[in-house]
């Protein structure tokens, strides 16, 4: 029985055999005069920091001051006790775990030893202290600490004191929009509108709610975009991509395998022309050896016979020599120049060269302009007149485009007008390009990035509009927006009306003389804004270009319009 009854002994709370410097079991533990104990290191170190500060040397939990600095002596009781502890395994203290030393952007303890503060947790509102979880202790435990304010610690307290009165801020004013403490409120803020500032959080706090509401918004709508253009960016680079890329590659090398194979026809063609030349020729060869033959034997039976004195043997065989040995079938003239020949062969080859590569050239500048074209995020759209003048561009009117009755001025050449049929008839009839059946101009300049311009004008309608350049010129069907090659917004004193393939759509806005057009080629974008005291859009139209954009006017008999410069 007696071997099983429990040891006597004592509960030790572990804390009490901690150093109130670095809170962990004592090491080498030492005690100053006023009878409390630390580490020899810890104390050392923060006499040693009094000492450059003030000279003085003082404990760090009473305060107490010594002079001149005491020897520190061991203190052998404490330190036979703390080694048993440590050999008995008795783990350390919570709240030394959880401690950590204060960085520079942390707020300090203000009890622990300057050399080795730990991070505060809390602060007290009614001590004007903050504390870390060890020095926190007391204000659980006392019952006279129990009823002090903590608050959590996000800012040093003398942040929260009144720099005038050295009061805690507790108050808030309106007037001043700013945080006072009490004295404050009867000193020079007396007679502005103040709450305390509880309620004043309380209003705030109905504020930040419907700011978070509107952040978790953005934030999904946010997260969303961004999945979505994750989504978009793998399938641009996994399928668009290399599905194109493979597109490019395939249709090379057939055309590279057609070109190949025009090639061989064309070698096997010359070649087989010259078999059966070759051929022709020696077949010719030969029949003209046997006609050299035949007319040098008669040359030389003509030469005997004329040496003849037998004038009966004269007279009975000169007619049978006078008679052609010549081949009827042998065409005279039948030689020709092979090399004339097959430099035609030749210049009709260097003919379809050129046909394909002017035909390459412009399905390359489609195929550019497309790729171009391609984008997985788009660059920001200009929002205000100063954002968009900063693509502005300098637009001059293509004389050789506009229609007989169109006056263009010659110095800049960026005003329109209607004039007289006959006084201008002479003067463009011989302009092939010129619009023959409406009155409209294009301009020089072939659009394919981003560019902003401004058209005025005085009247009672004015097509402002872009086309191709090789939009027709002699139907009617060549009006701006009565094609596939151009688009067009007519403006008049009643209303706006956008056309495009022929279909018509009113569109609604403020009426003005003056209308900005917007083109992002790469992007499809084509707007146009009415321009006044403000920038308001009328018709924003989004598809995809394949050649360059020329603006253009289209006017009725009473209008002037103009190319606004920009800069």
């Amino acid at each position: 029985m007696a071997a099983n009854s429990p040891e006597p002994g004592v509960d030790l709370d572990q804390s009490q055999f901690c150093c109130s410097v670095c809170l962990d079991l004592f090491r080498e533990p030492v005690t100053v005069p006023c009878g409390h104990s630390y580490c020899r290191l810890c104390i050392e170190a923060c006499w040693q920091r009094d000492e450059e500060a003030e000279g003085r040397y003082s404990c760090p939990q009473c305060r107490e001051v010594f002079q001149p600095r005491p020897a520190l002596r061991k203190n052998i009781t404490l330190a036979e006790v703390v080694g048993k502890l440590k050999a008995t395994g008795t783990k350390e203290t919570p709240l030394s775990v959880e401690l950590t030393c204060a960085g520079p952007d942390d707020v300090a303890c203000d009890f622990c030893c300057e050399a080795r503060s730990h991070k505060a947790s809390m602060s007290c509102l009614t001590c004007l202290a903050s504390y870390c979880g060890f020095h926190l202790a007391p204000h659980h435990t006392v019952p006279a600490l129990k009823t002090h304010q903590l608050v959590s610690v996000t800012v040093p307290l003398k942040e929260k004191m009144c720099k005038k009165h050295n009061k805690l801020l507790e108050v808030y004013c309106h007037s001043d929009r700013s945080c006072i403490c009490y004295l404050c409120v009867i000193d020079e803020h007396r007679g502005h509108f103040t709450v305390p500032a509880s309620a004043e959080r309380a209003t705030e706090q109905m504020l930040l709610n419907i700011n978070q509401i509107g952040v978790q918004t953005s934030l999904q709508n946010r997260e969303h975009e961004l999945k979505e253009l994750g989504k978009a960016l793998e399938d641009f680079k996994q399928v668009c991509s290399r599905t194109a890329v493979d597109s490019v590659d395939k249709i090379i090398d057939l055309l590279i395998s057609s070109i190949q194979t025009t090639r061989i026809l064309a070698k096997q063609m010359i070649e087989t022309r010259e078999k059966l030349a070759v051929a022709e020729a020696e077949k010719l060869q030969l029949q003209l050896r046997e006609e050299i033959a035949k007319l040098r034997k008669r040359n030389g039976d003509l030469h005997k016979l004329s040496l003849s004195s037998d004038h009966i043997h004269f007279i009975q065989t000169f007619p049978a020599l006078s008679t052609s040995c010549e081949s009827p079938d042998l065409p005279p003239g039948a030689v020709v120049c092979p090399r004339e020949s097959m430099a035609a062969a030749s210049r009709s080859l260097n003919d379809l060269k050129s046909k394909v590569e002017g035909v390459l050239e412009d399905s390359w500048f489609n195929f550019s302009a497309t790729v171009s074209a391609v984008h997985v995020v788009l660059p920001p759209v200009p929002k205000t007149r100063e954002q968009f003048l900063l693509y502005r561009c300098v637009l001059t009117l293509d004389i050789q485009t506009a229609h007989k009755c169109l006056s263009i001025s010659k110095d800049q050449q960026q005003d329109v007008g209607v004039s007289c049929y006959s006084r201008y008839a002479s003067y463009y009839v011989s302009r092939a390009d010129m619009f023959e059946s409406v009155k409209q101009v294009l301009c020089c300049e072939a659009l394919s990035e981003r560019c902003y311009w401004e058209v005025t004008w005085e009247g009672s309608f004015c097509a402002v509009a872009v086309a191709y350049k090789d939009i027709g010129r002699s139907s009617s069907s060549s009006e701006f927006g009565c094609n596939d090659k151009s688009w067009s917004l007519e403006c008049s004193k009643n209303a706006y009306v956008f056309r495009h393939r022929s279909e018509k759509k009113v569109v609604s806005g403020p009426l003005t003389s003056q209308v900005g057009v917007y083109l992002d080629y790469r992007a499809g974008t084509l707007a146009f804004y009415s321009i006044s005291k403000e920038m308001v859009l009328l018709h924003r139209e989004q598809t995809m270009f394949c050649k360059p954009l020329h603006p253009g006017l289209g006017l009725k008999d009473d209008v002037q319009a103009k190319l606004l410069k920009l800069w």
